[in-house]
């Protein structure tokens, strides 16, 4: 399941999606994301579900790659369906016991909550395998610039979050290396309840947060062994510059966020 994360990591390929700015990716992603959870009915859902994989299509991303990242959230995707399922009140109860009911709006609720979770790490996870996470600090950093005026370190903020998505292929890489250390002293990840699998975890979190903790003092003294001081007065050896496709991708992307929007006044979920 470690290996099995996606998110932060980087595929390369020749695509029209890889050769989009980031800041139209960025803004694309904000945009589907806010769709994701403002539709409802049937043809929001449809009309997601083709901008997403046609997306996919363009990106020359393997679907496989892009699906094996939701086996890490599979527990929180029962238990969302789960507590959707069975403590949402509706009109048509299907089943009760005590507490617990089965209504029409609760398979509503948990299909779509389900649906909603499943596309967030799916979108999320294609950004950052079309978008270096020098790219993604470059357009994160230009796109909050104007925050510089009230006194707000976006260099800073870019910079970290660029740090954080580099360190989660890094971490996990060292997760998977440390499993298997300790299973080869005679720990046990796999058998047992869900309370002695979290139990059997502590040998793996203790060297893994030692490991993190090392590995951000070493940067930190890197950074300042190079006189690193911020983002005033620094330059860049690509500037970022709109083309013609990225002026295509943000009119797609508004048309795309404007169907949602009409598709949720027009045809929402039965009441």
């Amino acid at each position: 399941m470690i290996r099995d994360i996606t998110i932060g990591q980087y595929y390369p390929a020749n695509s029209i999606i890889h050769k989009l700015d980031p800041r139209v990716k960025l803004f694309s992603t904000l945009l589907y994301i806010i769709a994701l959870f403002c539709f409802k009915g049937i043809l929001g859902i449809g009309i997601i579900t083709v901008f997403l994989f046609t997306t996919i299509k363009i990106s020359k991303v393997p679907i496989k790659f892009i699906v094996k990242g939701l086996k890490a959230i599979v527990y929180l995707l029962l238990i969302t369906a789960v507590f959707n399922l069975l403590l949402t009140p509706g009109n048509r109860v299907f089943w009760h016991y005590k507490l617990i009911n089965i209504t029409d709006t609760g398979i509503t609720n948990a299909v779509v909550m389900s649906v909603r979770l499943i596309y967030l790490i799916i979108g999320t996870s294609l950004m950052t395998l079309t978008t270096t996470p020098n790219q993604l600090t470059d357009g994160l950093e230009t796109s909050l610039k104007p925050l510089n005026k009230i006194n707000v370190p976006v260099h800073a903020i870019a910079m970290m979050m660029s740090i954080a998505l580099r360190f989660i292929p890094i971490l996990i890489e060292e997760t998977d290396k440390i499993m298997k250390a300790q299973m080869a002293r005679g720990a046990d990840f796999e058998s047992g309840n869900i309370f002695k699998k979290a139990k059997n975890m502590v040998p793996l979190l203790v060297p893994l947060m030692v490991s993190a903790f090392r590995r951000a003092d070493d940067l930190a003294m890197a950074m300042e062994a190079r006189c690193y001081s911020g983002g005033a007065g620094r330059t860049k050896m690509k500037p970022l510059a709109y083309e013609k496709r990225d002026r295509i991708a943000y009119l797609v992307a508004i048309l795309f966020f404007v169907a949602v929007i009409v598709a949720r006044v027009l045809l929402p979920f039965p009441q």
